[in-house]
């Protein structure tokens, strides 16, 4: 093995501060990005539950600076993340404003999240549920045509996870939530796709809400498999239906709970 000569210590000391330099860049950064990300979570979460509101001032940026412990630039990042959300909007002279709920982005996860921690409304749950009747349904009949195998695999995992969960063996909402994606996955169709985020949150929310709410009970993994079967044996119009009988039917229990006339 040849001998090599030691760096000279003028060096080694150089490129030791530039190594501890950028690792102090780098941690910096990271915290001004997890600090952006709460400041993001806890005024939007204010602004979603109407802590602020569309009629009243908003902190200003020295304010929340000085709330937060934050630098302008943190700050602005976060109030800028707040505008492309829908929920805040930058004015010249007139501040920072607080908007309607008519402009959020409301298929945001977050803007949803955030949605979901208010009181609870029935009225919330069946637009949730009615988004998911009008592009579930296609997903299916999509995935009973095109769905790969790893995809139709996943599909039927899904399913297995779903009957453990009746046996105790595995969570009954995990393996829900991970059904209706495998789905939305096996669609291949790249803004269906965009939708998991979506659902995975709406999901969280519409099951635990029908488990407490009384007369509005889940659907089973036996109906669950209805869908799946028809997806892995390639029958896209009965897939596109049962999936539709399947969100259809907590559909009209949500609508009758909430004395709303049926559905067209």
């Amino acid at each position: 093995m040849a001998w090599r000569r030691p760096l000279p210590s003028a060096i080694l000391r150089r490129v030791t501060d530039e190594l501890a330099h950028s690792l102090s860049d780098f941690m910096a950064r990271d915290d001004g990005r997890n600090l952006t990300a709460s400041i993001v979570n806890d005024l939007g979460h204010a602004i979603v539950t109407q802590t602020y509101r569309p009629d009243a001032p908003f902190p200003t940026e020295a304010e929340l600076c000085q709330r937060y412990g934050a630098s302008r630039p943190v700050l602005r990042e976060a109030v800028k993340m707040l505008t492309a959300k829908g929920l805040l909007l930058g004015r010249k002279r007139a501040g920072t404003l607080v908007q309607p709920e008519s402009s959020w982005n409301l298929l945001d996860p977050d803007v949803l999240r955030w949605m979901l921690s208010r009181d609870f409304s029935i009225d919330l749950l069946i637009d949730f549920t009615e988004i998911r009747m009008s592009i579930e349904p296609r997903a299916a009949t999509l995935a009973a045509h095109s769905a790969t195998a790893p995809q139709r695999r996943a599909i039927k995992a899904a399913i297995d996870r779903m009957f453990a969960a009746d046996r105790g063996e595995e969570d009954a909402l995990a393996a829900d939530i991970g059904f209706h994606i495998a789905v939305l996955e096996a669609s291949n169709n790249r803004f269906m796709r965009q939708f998991t985020g979506l659902t995975e949150t709406t999901l969280r929310f519409s099951i635990r809400r029908t488990n407490d709410y009384k007369g509005v009970p889940r659907a089973s993994a036996r109906d669950h498999k209805k869908v799946a079967d028809a997806i892995i044996e390639g029958e896209p119009t009965l897939a596109g239906e049962r999936m539709s009988e399947l969100i259809g039917g907590a559909l009209d229990l949500l609508l009758a709970a909430g004395k709303h006339p049926p559905r067209p």
